[in-house]
């Protein structure tokens, strides 16, 4: 709702005129210590009434602000003012005429002052300021030619002279401060519509990675979903090659898909963190177990030091600081070809230090500032030679920033790098893991009930085939529709819901469980294409037991779905008690 000027000047009074009412009493009561009689505080009153007026009238304006009011409204407005504006200044004919060369000189300040105010203060509507103005300067101008007349003495004359002179600047004054107002204003809406347009842009911009992670992680699921039930048969030589070509494409794919969408979530501010215990040792052998056998394979040794008063568990965000060291010692590994990488852990009482050094390659001295910068690598070959988009590092250093840490680097061309990630973390329990535990009973899965509801034949069928040998008894459906329907006449021990379905979504057939059926206690594992921290936020809302993504990780789907049913059995046999 865009304002009138009247209503503006309207607000601008209501606001000031506490002010106002300070000031007159001010006026007042040095008009009656420079000439005392009853006449300064007749002259407060009349003000008091006319500041009255004033309100009422002005008030309307601010009724329907956004409406242009009438000619009829706007005389009433300009007699108003023009009335006050008398009153108000009235009290320097007083203090001229019976004040004496002080009274002179006050009444003189007095209406210069009440011109500078209202001209800065209503210029926006120009037939109020008009009013205003005119009135005061009949008394800035009339009291000296008044003096001159009555007295004879024709050279106080040259006090209107001064006068005109000042109401000349403040007329330039004025000009220049509706001008800048008016530059202000326009810069203001066009912020405002430049503000509008990022908004609007950042939301298609967001639904669009939001469409794309979607579509690209479903085929992304049936292909290392395939690839991974392929890898558990038997395969000659020629075959496991291959299979392994195509679960480490699948893993870079995903790798550059989770690093366009970290990095939209950095750059709109929406990275939300955890803080969990975590134990450090655990946390980097496992990263080193990871990445020890690439390293291997090039002939790179890769080895962990830890120093021996670092704590055993941190308090941190395991994920992000698993995803930083996951980054650099991938880093290590793709640019060193022989030599070592060690990992070192450093702590100093209140930070955690980890630094990542290598024998590599290096990087030249004129490219160490632009490292961390988006998009950006060593020099133009290295994505040729080696891949990736050059935000894996950028990402790390804003994720360090974000939970309160730096990431920096020393290097020097062709003896190696050091990164160093420092975190500022609080010592947790020792018992604290890692993570938890990977491998859960074998039978564990054995006789369970499971619903699964995947609108996708194909990722159905890839359940089937992960789950299956586990000995669960699957029941597959193909919405939320019929997931709903199939829990009114069985009961199970978990359920698998997609999000994204036709007929009825997984959201909503989630709710319906939980309200209504023998499995409205059932825990629910959301598996899903959409990943984006919207999409978790409305699953936790629905109150899942897990929130898991797809491409399907099998061990991590049958933990999770064994820890689901181990809770719903404890919670039934507490029922029973």
């Amino acid at each position: 709702m865009t304002e009138t000027a009247y209503a503006l000047v309207a607000r601008v009074r209501r606001r000031e005129l506490n002010t106002r009412m300070a000031l007159a009493a001010f006026i007042g009561t040095t008009a009656w210590f420079v000439a005392p009689t009853v006449w300064p505080l007749v002259w407060f009153l009349a003000v008091v009434v006319s500041q009255a007026l004033d309100w009422v009238v002005f008030r309307r304006f601010l009724r329907h602000p956004d409406v242009e009011p009438g000619r009829g409204m706007i005389a009433v407005a300009c007699a108003v003012t023009a009335g006050c504006v008398a009153i108000y200044s009235g009290i320097a004919g007083y203090l001229w005429f019976f004040g004496g060369e002080v009274g002179r000189v006050f009444a003189l300040i007095q209406v210069a002052g009440g011109l500078l105010h209202v001209s800065l203060h209503m210029h926006r509507a120009r037939p109020v300021l008009i009013s205003a103005v005119a009135t005061h300067g009949a008394y800035f101008l009339g009291l000296p030619v008044i003096s001159a007349i009555a007295s004879g003495r024709w050279h106080e004359l040259l006090i209107t002279i001064g006068c005109l002179l000042y109401m000349s600047h403040l007329v330039v004054a004025v000009r220049q401060s509706t001008s800048t107002t008016e530059e202000l204003q326009s810069a203001r809406d066009e912020a405002r519509d430049a503000q509008h347009r990022a908004e609007v842009a950042s939301a298609a911009k967001s639904d669009f990675l939001a469409v794309i992670s979607h579509e690209i992680r479903t085929p992304m699921n049936a292909v290392i979903s395939a690839a991974n039930l392929l890898r558990r048969t038997r395969l000659d030589e020629a075959q496991r090659e291959h299979v392994a070509m195509l679960t480490d494409a699948g893993d870079v794919l995903m790798g550059l898909l989770n690093d366009v969408l970290d990095f939209s979530k950095i750059e709109a501010g929406k990275m939300e963190l955890e803080s969990a215990a975590m134990n450090v040792r655990e946390r980097l052998t496992a990263l080193c177990r990871l990445w020890e056998p690439r390293a291997a394979a090039m002939g790179v040794r890769l080895t962990m030091e830890i120093d021996e008063d670092a704590p055993v568990a941190v308090r941190t965000d395991p994920l992000r600081f698993q995803q930083i060291l996951f980054n650099l010692m991938s880093n290590a590994v793709k640019f060193t070809s022989e030599g070592e990488i060690r990992v070192r852990a450093h702590w100093d009482g209140a930070r955690l230090s980890v630094a990542v050094a290598d024998t590599g390659c290096g990087i030249p001295a004129e490219r160490l500032p632009h490292m961390f910068n988006s998009f950006e690598q060593a020099d133009a070959g290295t994505t040729r030679r080696y891949g990736g988009t050059g935000l894996g590092l950028s990402i790390s250093r804003k994720l360090a920033e974000i939970m309160g840490g730096a990431l920096s680097v020393e290097s020097r061309e062709g003896q190696g790098s050091t990164f160093t990630l420092t975190l500022p973390v609080e010592i947790a329990a020792e018992d604290a893991s890692a993570s938890p535990a990977a491998d859960e009973d074998a039978g564990a899965l054995a006789g369970r009930a499971i619903l699964a509801a995947d609108d996708h034949e194909v990722n159905r069928r890839i359940l089937a085939l992960l789950l299956e040998p586990h000995g669960c008894r699957l029941t597959l459906v193909a919405n939320g529709a019929e997931a709903v329907e199939a829990a009114r006449v069985e009961r199970f021990d978990a359920v698998l819901m997609d999000m994204q379905m036709p007929v009825m979504d997984g959201l909503e057939a989630s709710r319906r469980l939980r309200h209504e059926g023998m499995n409205a206690a059932t825990p629910i594992i959301a598996l899903t294409a959409n990943a984006l921290d919207t999409h978790k936020a409305a699953w936790d809302a629905v109150g899942v037991h897990a929130f898991l993504t797809k491409p399907i990780d099998p061990t991590l789907l049958a933990a999770t779905l064994a820890g689901a049913c181990r809770r719903e059995v404890e919670a039934r046999a507490s029922a029973v008690a």
